[in-house]
């Protein structure tokens, strides 16, 4: 009887030990919860027993249900050590319980368990580098969310991972606290705290070994740099990883690039500060010799002929070994067998490099793969586009061959629609299929219009009260439509316009305009006159190209003319006399070529858009007269960093036809004086073309450059007349990575124009110019623009010969200058 304990202890010894450490405590607590059973062969075996019952102690918030559905033990079951360990560990890995016991009250087996706490709140405070909306989706990923069973694993986890990342990002004084605070219900808060400090400045950057090139010339095209006065903008001197990963690639491209088949990268090392503060980072390299290429062949199936798949290879013999010439000339194979259908060509570019003569052998291997067909094109992310809105903009077609050029062209006529702030294009492989694909263009949809009700201010127009409905894709299907009515400091207007741009099917568009406003020039900052004034127009656009199209115009419209004539200049005084009349009718046509290969409607950073246009009067009109302009601009992508806008406009009118004469009877101060022929001739004043102002040349106060002219009545202000020559120009450098949204620009710009009477009266030396900076916004009320421009080429007061009387008081200028109000 003595030796049955000892087997009893022995046994409930090794099934200790063969346990997870967790259940150690559960069975030594236990005061031997298995007795015996018989001994008999029908009777369970020693240490075990048969389960009658299963009784849960310690549930709050888990039901019973779940804990019986992880517990590898249900009624009837012999229990024994072994599967005593197998239970326990098994609730354990459900992750749910801090604590688990098994005992056992007579032959019903009872599991006590502790729950875990659930999280009731988690907040993160201090972190800005990393968004918060992005870190509560990382630890959500793990198990840390409101909601969820608390794991101090996990958040242990969490924080080295968190500085982890701040290290990457070269905060390498980062502090992360968390703090769990106890509630009641089983319930805890978790807030972790970032203190993210400044980030490590790299301080020097040394190159061991660099014997045929100067280290700057090296390092000009490295991210990572040594502080410098440009770091605040640039992020340039911040240290990470990642970063010095890529610039080491570039080091080893830079060489390789220039013949150096046999360069290497011996060491890198990274020192720090001992404040953390400071990065110094030191390269050592083996330059090797410089090879040439000895030979070229294109090898393989090159699906087009062989002598066009060569003529592409721009890597020829003599050449210094260059792997990114070699990197260029398998994109341009590669492309041109996309643009015929094999999507996932590839040309490996296989050297022979002979070490002793210096030489690389190049054989440019091609391997067409398997000719693709596009299953469907698809469409995410258009939640008010129609999808034929969008389909007809496609230059890939379902069910034809692969075409890469087609895919890269339709992207890029979805982005000059205007109604998304980005279009993404990926081709997905058709499961079970080696030549099919699905190409899938990812839409984000912006304001591409809006109904403004409000108010508008700009230092034109002072305070602008609107009721406007204006909508590029009206409905999703595309149309524009704008309804406005707009009262201001010096117009009333009411405006309906309407425009169809695929009319037909092939992309001919059909508008309609229609206005009727009252606007007085002398608030808007021209001579003193007023106009009331109707107009009806039928406008036609008709494609040519993909980026070229010709526009034309043919409207009706009524225009009345209110003057005084001692404060209106005697020019357009002697004007409205020759004609001997005030209102004015006309038939009125346009017709224009414009090209527009811009990559995008809204924020373009490459591409080209001009017009050119005439507009005329037709014979039996009041008055018979031209306009011509042209519009030019174009953006310079010079760096991710840099887009230059270079842009220019120039205008022009006249009379055609027989000049109008009439004799004008003259008052004088004794009596009548003998009649006066006055003669109506040029382009009518209120056609002048206008410059000056937030939209020309910023600086000077809107459309008060050219020439000028004193009323009847005198005075030293001279009102300014428009001209019948236009030339405007600028050059403007915009930052889109300075602000990180791209609803937003800052630039700075260079402008420079004027006005003239004609073209005969062009002098150059009258240009004015201004440079300045500017900030651009399309927020949720309406686009927002401020300007702030120092004018340098200005004209100053001038004064009667003996300088007391003041003749002129030069340019009207206004540095800063702004709008906002409007639509897109």
């Amino acid at each position: 009887m003595t030796r049955t304990p000892n087997r009893r202890l022995l046994a409930l010894a090794l099934a200790t030990a063969m346990t997870s450490a967790p259940v150690i405590p559960a069975l030594a607590q236990s005061a031997d919860p298995f007795a015996l059973g018989g001994s008999t062969p029908n009777t369970p075996a020693p240490g075990s027993f048969t389960v009658s019952d299963i009784r849960i102690d310690g549930l709050q918030r888990i039901s019973a249900g779940t804990v019986f559905t992880y517990l590898p033990v249900e009624r009837g079951d012999t229990m024994d050590s072994a599967k005593a360990g197998d239970a326990i560990r098994a609730l354990y890995k459900t992750g749910f319980f801090e604590d688990v016991h098994l005992d056992r009250q007579g032959n019903i087996l009872v599991v006590t368990v502790t729950e875990r706490p659930a999280i009731n709140k988690l907040t993160l405070t201090g972190n800005k580098d990393i968004k918060s909306e992005d870190l509560l989706k990382g630890l959500k990923e793990i198990g840390l969310a409101e909601g969820e069973t608390f794991d101090r694993l996990a958040l242990d986890k969490v924080t080295q991972d968190l500085s982890r990342q701040y290290n990457n990002r070269g905060k390498y004084n980062v502090e992360i606290t968390p703090t769990v605070a106890r509630l009641d219900r089983n319930r805890v808060d978790l807030t972790i705290t970032v203190k993210e400090g400044k980030a490590a400045k790299i301080r020097h950057i040394n190159l061991v070994g660099n014997d045929k090139f100067e280290q700057k010339d090296i390092l000009d095209g490295w991210e990572s740099r040594e502080h410098n006065w440009l770091s605040w903008y640039r992020r340039d001197d911040q240290y990470s990883r990642e970063k010095l990963s890529g610039d080491l690639e570039k080091l080893n491209s830079y060489y390789l690039d220039r013949g150096y088949v046999d360069f290497s990268i011996d060491s890198t090392q990274v020192a720090i500060s001992p404040d953390r503060q400071d990065m110094f980072l030191t390269a050592g390299l083996t330059e090797g010799d410089q090879y040439k290429v000895s030979s070229v062949q294109v090898t393989g199936d090159t699906i087009l002929p062989k002598e066009q798949v060569e003529k592409l290879v721009i890597v020829k013999p003599e050449q210094i070994f260059s792997r990114r010439l070699l990197e260029v000339s398998s994109e341009a194979i590669t492309a041109s067998l996309g643009n015929v259908g094999y999507a996932f060509a590839q040309v490996n570019p296989i050297p022979d490099v002979n070490r002793e003569n210096k030489t690389v052998g190049i054989n440019m291997q091609v391997v067409p793969g398997p000719r693709v067909n596009v299953r469907r094109v698809i469409f995410q992310g258009n939640t008010r586009t129609g999808d034929e809105v969008l389909r007809r903009e496609m230059r890939q077609f379902e069910g034809a061959w692969y075409s890469q050029a087609a895919i890269d062209r339709s992207k890029i006529r979805l982005q000059g629609l205007g109604y998304f702030e980005n279009v993404d294009v990926e081709s997905k492989p058709v499961p079970g299929t080696n030549d099919q694909v699905d190409v899938v263009y990812n839409l984000k949809e912006t304001t591409s219009g809006s109904f403004v009700f409000g108010l508008g201010y700009s230092q034109l127009g002072k305070l602008t009260t609107q009721v406007q409905l204006s909508q590029n894709n009206f409905l999703g299907s595309g149309n524009r439509v704008s309804v406005q009515a707009q009262r201001s400091y010096y117009q009333e207007r009411y405006d309906f316009s309407y425009t169809n741009p695929y009319f037909t099917d092939d992309g001919v568009s059909l508008g309609y305009n229609v206005s009727w406003r009252e606007l007085d020039y002398s608030d808007f900052n021209t001579a003193q006159y007023s106009t009331t004034s109707g107009i009806g127009q039928v406008v036609l656009g008709i494609p040519l190209t993909e980026t070229d199209s010709i526009t034309g115009m043919l409207g009706i419209d009524s225009n009345e003319i209110l003057i005084g004539r001692t404060v209106t200049p005697p020019s357009i005084v002697d004007y409205l006399d020759a004609l001997g009349r005030r209102t004015f009718h006309a038939w009125r046509a346009q017709v224009g070529w414009g090209r527009n290969s811009l990559n995008h409607a809204l924020t373009p950073t490459a591409g080209t858009q001009q017009r050119v246009w005439i507009e005329a009067t037709l014979p039996g009109s009041t008055v018979e007269y031209y306009k011509i302009n042209y519009n030019f601009s174009k953006f310079w992508p010079l760096s991710r960093h840099l887009v230059l806008n270079t842009r220019t406009e120039l205008g022009y009118g006249d009379s055609y036809g027989k000049d109008v004469s009439r004799l004008i009877d003259r008052d004088g101060p004794n009596g009548p004086l003998p009649p006066e022929t006055i003669t109506a001739t040029g382009l009518p004043f209120f056609e002048n073309f206008y410059a000056g102002g937030v939209r020309s040349v910023r600086g000077f106060t809107d459309n008060t450059l050219g020439p000028r002219q004193s009323s009847l009545s005198g005075g030293s202000y001279a009102q300014p007349l428009g001209g019948a020559f236009k030339t405007t120009g600028s050059l403007e450098m915009y930052f889109p990575t300075l602000l990180d949204t791209p609803a937003a620009r800052i630039s700075a710009f260079l402008d420079f124009g004027s006005v003239y009477k004609s073209y005969d009266d062009f002098d150059a030396g009258e240009l004015r110019a201004s440079a300045g900076i500017a900030m651009m916004w399309r927020s949720p009320m309406g686009p927002i623009s401020i300007s702030y421009a120092f004018p340098f080429k200005k004209q100053g007061p001038t004064y009667s010969a003996d300088g007391k009387t003041q003749l002129d008081r030069g340019d009207e200028l206004e540095r800063l200058q702004f709008t906002f109000g409007g639509t897109f």
